[in-house]
């Protein structure tokens, strides 16, 4: 049904306006669409309208895209190596070079870069758990082992694809190398003496397989952090302990009272030897001493044997009478008392 006016004759629509015009009109949507073309072509520098306006205004838009593609690309190819990194630089994912610290370039997508610290000092504890920390001495005993790792990158490009699960194998191979070394060490040296010594032998062997694996680590430090026995023996172990301390210490006792009297028995017996030495050399001297005079005594007995024998007889008897009490007197003796006590007077003198 047609619209009706009922307004004194003026005909007028719906939204004020008559149908010939005069009131408010829709928006132009061409003109508009028009209109922001040229705004956008007066923006990047294009030229009039009509059809070569249109030309100058693509070749603009792919002059900036394909700068903005240059500036992005060099952004993404330039990186910084970092003084405590290294750049392990891969094209087509194998390795080319390794930079040192400073401002560098690749090319994305084909090289890729890596940047490891190479000056830290990383740290792996071994012997959280029991089965970890458990092992078996040279003397057949089992003791808790707890130590730590210290190491670092030596060889970057090495370290980054010739070892998977870098850490996870670093205590692999400490966890071998320690047991080797404790095998053969008594449990008494490995929790006193030989701690340090069991500490720069695993730190060989480690080193030793890690560059067989060519890996690119460097085995820093080696440190045991706690040896004891197991928990269900510590009792009955520390009782040994005590026993063997108790051993040692008598031994020790034994060894010096040997050492104080040893010397001196060697030097009584050096002595002895020396008086039968000296004794020795005087008998000697005597034997042949009487040796020469009985000699002499026989040479002169042979030239005069009668004079000889009663000298001899008289020096014997001289001798064999001068130690008794006897006072001999001749039958005929006169002017001599008949009692004169002799022995009494001879004590006196």
């Amino acid at each position: 049904m047609p619209w009706q006016n009922n307004n004194g004759g003026k005909d007028r629509g719906p939204w004020g306006s008559g149908p010939g015009g005069g009131g408010q009109q829709p928006p132009d949507i061409d003109e508009l669409i028009r209109k922001g073309q040229d705004k956008f072509r007066k923006a990047f520098g294009g030229g009039g309208g009509g059809r070569g306006g249109s030309q100058g205004g693509g070749k603009s838009m792919f002059f900036l895209i394909g700068l903005l593609v240059v500036v992005g690309y060099l952004y993404a190819g330039f990186y910084k190596v970092q003084p405590d990194e290294a750049g392990v630089v891969l094209r087509f994912g194998k390795w080319i070079k390794t930079e040192d610290t400073g401002l560098h370039f690749h090319f994305p997508p084909i090289d890729r870069v890596y940047t490891p610290k190479i000056t830290a000092v990383n740290k792996i504890d071994v012997g959280s758990g029991k089965q970890e920390r458990q092992m078996l001495t040279g003397d057949e005993n089992i003791v808790d082992v707890e130590y730590s790792i210290f190491w670092r990158i030596s060889d970057p490009a090495r370290f980054l694809f010739n070892l998977e699960q870098q850490e996870q194998s670093i205590k692999s191979v400490s966890e071998s190398a320690m047991r080797e070394v404790v095998a053969k060490t008594k449990v008494q040296q490995i929790m006193t003496s030989e701690r340090d010594g069991i500490e720069i032998e695993v730190r060989g062997i480690m080193q030793r397989v890690l560059n067989s694996y060519e890996a690119g680590i460097e085995i820093t430090q080696v440190k045991l952090d706690t040896v004891s026995p197991p928990v269900e023996v510590r009792e009955a172990f520390n009782d040994v302990q005590k026993a063997e301390a108790d051993r040692d210490k008598t031994i020790n006792e034994a060894k010096k009272y040997q050492n104080e009297i040893v010397p001196t028995a060697r030097g009584e017996a050096e002595q002895m030897n020396q008086q039968a030495e000296a004794y020795k050399a005087r008998a000697v001297t005597k034997a042949q001493g009487e040796s020469a005079r009985f000699l002499a005594v026989y040479e002169q007995y042979k030239m005069a044997k009668d004079v000889t024998r009663r000298r001899m007889y008289l020096e014997t008897m001289e001798d064999i009478l001068g130690r008794t009490d006897k006072v001999i007197l001749e039958n005929d003796g006169t002017g001599v008392l008949p009692y004169l006590p002799l022995p009494n007077v001879k004590k006196q003198n």
